[in-house]
């Protein structure tokens, strides 16, 4: 039976396990346990490509930058650098302007979490309970940030079915009307898929007709094998209303460390949001901006970083074949495997840890039991292929081995 966002909404509870780091869960699942193999880590997200040449050499040439407080805003170059690549990347109505339009995050994390609070500030009050909807799985930031800004998380299934990205005809209208804030991962986390050009109009379409924000994470954007995915901002208006796109350099450029993305769109909510973290973010240091500028001036090093993902999704093409439900995602690192015909994912994780050394998450740890029971990320469990070609090679073997 098909279900409504709204009779599927849980209540939001910070003491459920659930609302917990699914890493912190891991660490403790696996830690009574010893693998007997030398340990691989899928687990989590984090680039292990080598970091871009230049990165040392801009530093050190504007080491001395240290020594000052940064702006909030971020600093003009770095503004006008992040505008002239997203104009460059996507299909925009226009180029947005750097200096209104544009705002320096530390990281995407910083800045999807208190976005909530600015989006909840932008749209002001709901009919009823505010919410913020988001994709289930989801990134956990997406669940704090709701509660942070004292809004109900609606959590919508993404599954098979609805092609791994939230039904958007699955929403009732009361839901829509005390929406605060549409969270959307395209490409998505962990399932790589992509939302179409359609999609972001039919998503916009809804933000325009009951008033809530779009904050839509891409920082997957730039690691894709095949189709370049696009941007909300692309089908967004002439003037970027109730949109705004959150960019990062950590997978884009392999700097998960550098903590430098921004966000970009609605001129409003951008400025409502800069006000906001003027009392309630860490600026970010003007050395790391200028590393920043330099790597959105350059795509060369953004290339080889997804041609060795491409590699890596090749052996995942050949070693797992069409076990487990694979299939090479649209975009990002991760890959999605159903095997729930061998057990349920928090048992298949612990064998993978201490059978064969992977270490995986289980999907019910990235996704939250709605009210009905049903968890869409039970009986998946999820790789991140970070590692080198050699080392993947060897734990997607072992993983097939393991597992039949």
């Amino acid at each position: 039976m098909v279900m409504t966002a709204s009779s599927r909404a849980p209540q939001a509870s910070g003491s459920s396990s659930n609302a917990r780091s699914p890493f912190v869960r891991l660490n403790e699942l696996l830690a009574p346990h010893q693998p007997s193999k030398p340990l691989i880590s899928l687990a989590v997200g984090e680039p292990q490509h080598p970091v871009p040449d230049f990165v040392g050499p801009v530093l050190a040439k504007h080491i001395a930058d240290f020594g000052r407080y940064p702006m909030n805003q971020g600093t003009d170059p770095f503004r006008q650098a992040a505008s002239a690549w997203l104009s460059s990347r996507f299909r925009l109505p226009r180029p947005l302007d750097p200096k209104s339009e544009i705002l320096v995050l530390n990281g995407s994390r910083e800045g999807l979490f208190l976005a909530a609070i600015a989006a909840a500030r932008y749209v002001g009050p709901r009919p009823g309970k505010p919410a913020i909807l988001m994709p289930n799985p989801f990134y956990p930031v997406y669940g704090a940030g709701a509660l942070a800004a004292a809004c109900e998380p609606v959590y919508l299934p993404t599954t098979v079915e609805n092609g791994f990205l939230p039904d958007l005809d699955a929403i009732d209208e009361t839901t829509l009307a005390r929406t605060v804030a549409f969270y959307l991962a395209s490409p998505a986390n962990p399932q790589g898929s992509v939302a179409s050009r359609d999609y972001f109009t039919r998503l916009k379409g809804l933000a325009d007709r009951y008033g809530f924000m779009i904050l839509s994470d891409e920082c997957y954007s730039e690691i894709y094998t095949r189709e370049a995915p696009g941007s909300a901002l692309e089908c967004a208006g002439a003037d970027f209303t109730r949109v705004a796109a959150f960019q990062s350099l950590s997978k884009r450029s392999n700097l998960p460390g550098l903590r430098v993305g921004f966000a970009a769109g609605d001129k409003t909510f951008i400025g409502m949001f800069l006000e906001l973290r003027n009392i309630a973010a860490p600026q970010v240091p003007v050395p790391l901006q200028h590393v920043a500028t330099f790597a959105y001036g350059d795509e060369a090093h953004v290339e080889e970083n997804r041609r060795l993902y491409r590699i890596k999704f090749d052996l995942a093409d050949q070693i797992i074949g069409n076990r487990y439900g694979y299939r090479r995602p649209d975009a990002g690192f991760c890959v999605w495997l159903n095997t729930s015909e061998i057990g349920d994912d928090v048992s298949v994780t612990l064998k993978l840890f201490k059978e064969a050394g992977v270490r995986v998450v289980p999907g019910s740890f990235l996704a939250r039991q709605q009210p009905d029971g049903f968890n869409p990320g039970a009986g998946y469990i999820r790789l991140a292929l970070v590692q080198d070609s050699e080392t993947t090679a060897q734990a997607l073997h072992r993983l097939v081995e393991t597992l039949g």
